[in-house]
């Protein structure tokens, strides 16, 4: 079971995967990566959460989730 830091989290999202953490209390959150296109309206990439519903919105890490070990790929499991 392949997991890791935010800094593995991030290489995983640069990588094009979902990644979520085993200690988060929502089931089946994961966040990716957007790189933004000559349409967008954002002009640096970001990193989103997505909730099951499909909501996405940006999203900020916590010191919590900035220290955690076990980030995984979201999309294996």
């Amino acid at each position: 079971m392949p997991e890791g830091t935010i800094g593995w989290a991030i290489e995983m999202m640069r990588n094009g995967h979902a990644v979520a953490r085993y200690g988060w209390n929502g089931k089946d959150l994961s966040c990716r990566l957007q790189t933004p296109d000559e349409h967008s309206k954002m002009t640096k990439p970001y990193v989103y959460i997505e909730y099951p519903n499909g909501d996405r919105v940006p999203w900020l890490a916590s010191q919590t989730d900035l220290l955690a070990d076990d980030w995984y790929i979201a999309s294996l499991y």
